[in-house]
């Protein structure tokens, strides 16, 4: 496979430890995210919980304005 050479290329060229370690964490990320090792972490009532909230995130009823969620959040957002 070339592009995992080309992927070892270029973190071979990263000299920023930090940078690395942030890329890494990313990397576990994503990998987690496509494993579906974070949705089998939740019980069943999270689950319903998370679909319930993705199927009224269609309805703009259901929906916060930009405005009103850092009003709302206003003293973590300083």
């Amino acid at each position: 496979m070339n592009i995992k050479n080309d992927f070892h290329q270029l973190i071979d060229g990263i000299n920023d430890e930090q940078l690395l370690e942030a890329y890494y964490k990313l990397i576990q990320r994503l990998v987690a995210n496509q494993s579906g090792e974070l949705w089998s972490r939740l019980n069943d009532a999270e689950q319903q919980d998370l679909l319930l909230a993705y199927d009224e995130s269609f309805d703009t009823a259901h929906l916060l304005s930009h405005e009103l969620v850092k009003k709302q959040h206003e003293k973590w957002l300083k």
